[in-house]
């Protein structure tokens, strides 16, 4: 039986906060997420971070190796690792898991993710409507017309299907957003899903962006950087080509990596380089990149 929740809100510190809970439940409700103004835009923010509801790359290395480190530093700087992280008001309309996948992108991060969901055999308590055919997802609104929300040139009835409008937070968006953040809270599946998708995104990238860049014997935070500044889009291709034309000198090319974007996102490199900076105090960091075999292994 598909899910049914409770759609409460409280005024807390002056900010208006959103809750659900599920019907016919003994498990308490839970924060969905704050209603934010964005320019003109109003949403749903949720940063909260909840025990157990953070990404451990040492969790997951026993079966990823070192790529569950090597997405960490971005998880950190997306989210702080929260598998529940939410926000539904910038042009993406939707954005969600603790690598914060924007909806707007076809055949984006978000759209894999989700269809892996998709095929999880709870998905049906969570979203009974949308189903999987030929590898896109569809909306079944029970009249057996089936609605096809993404294809290869556009998202924009996915967006629209999770979250209506910007002008306001809708039921619709409450809704889509409360199921999110309970499947990732009481479904450990779930969570391991965010991590799969993850770490096969950050893979296949790698084989993308040493084409572009030329990464092979690259450290590996040079490769994390690359990585990261791609995911976040905050430098264009030709400024991280550059800033990597240093002869070989790997620590330039590091610290040049890291002056992009700032000052405007300076607190994310920030928390991105200290991650690295961290995970290479440990030794855990001290990899290059092989592209023969898209991995990294010892320096």
């Amino acid at each position: 039986m598909p899910y049914d929740f409770s759609l409460t809100s409280e005024v807390l510190n002056k900010q208006t906060v959103h809750f659900a809970q599920v019907n016919g439940s003994t498990q308490p409700k839970f924060i969905v997420g704050k209603r934010t103004k964005y320019g003109a835009n109003f949403g749903l923010i949720n940063t909260q971070i909840s025990p157990g509801l953070v990404y451990d790359p040492a969790k997951s290395a026993a079966e990823y190796g070192f790529w569950a480190y090597f997405i960490h530093p971005t998880s950190q700087g997306e989210s702080k690792g929260s598998f529940t992280c939410l926000n539904t008001y910038d042009t993406a309309k939707f954005t969600f898991s603790f690598m914060q996948y924007g909806a707007h992108v076809p055949n984006g991060d978000f759209v894999r993710l989700f269809k892996k969901l998709l095929a999880l055999p709870n998905a049906g308590e969570y979203f009974s409507k949308l189903l999987l055919k030929d590898k896109r997802i569809f909306l079944n609104s029970g009249s057996g017309v089936l609605k096809q929300l993404e294809n290869d040139t556009s998202n924009q009835a996915l967006m629209d299907y999770l979250n209506p409008t910007l002008n306001d937070v809708e039921i619709q968006e409450l809704a889509c957003s409360a199921r999110f953040v309970h499947w990732a809270t009481y479904d450990p599946v779930h969570r391991k899903t965010q991590v799969e998708a993850a770490i096969e995104g950050y893979k296949n990238n790698m084989i993308i962006y040493h084409k572009r860049y030329n990464l092979n014997g690259a450290p590996a935070k040079v490769c994390q950087l690359v990585c990261d500044i791609r995911h976040q889009g905050r430098a264009k291709s030709d400024a991280i080509i550059k800033a990597l034309n240093t002869n070989g000198n790997y620590e330039l090319a590091f610290n040049n990596l890291c002056s992009l974007g700032v000052p405007g996102f300076a607190e994310r490199v920030n928390v991105v380089r200290n991650t690295i900076n961290s995970l290479l105090a440990s030794g855990i960091f001290n990899k290059k990149y092989d592209s023969a075999i898209n991995s990294f292994v010892d320096m």
